[in-house]
């Protein structure tokens, strides 16, 4: 499962993305990979570990409906490249 949000706000000169992907590793966790930052510059990066993969979609989702709180959204990426 992953998801891409942006924020946009010309008025304060902000353009910033968030992507956030859940993953299987080679240990039998998985793991929430992370990256935020401006858009078109390289961006943070965190990974969160879990024991299960409903746990890692779990905290996808909520991380999602936070960020979506303080005013990003999704972005679909398929229009953005035909558009």
């Amino acid at each position: 499962m992953q998801t891409y949000l942006e924020k946009r706000d010309a008025s304060k000169n902000q353009a910033r993305f968030y992507r956030m992907v859940v993953l299987p590793n080679l240990f039998g966790e998985w793991t929430l990979y992370r990256e935020w930052g401006r858009i078109g510059q390289g961006g943070h990066v965190r990974m969160d570990w879990f024991d299960s993969e409903d746990q890692a979609v779990a905290a996808l989702i909520a991380l999602e409906a936070s960020k979506r709180q303080r005013g990003y959204w999704v972005e679909p990426q398929q229009l953005v490249m035909f558009g």
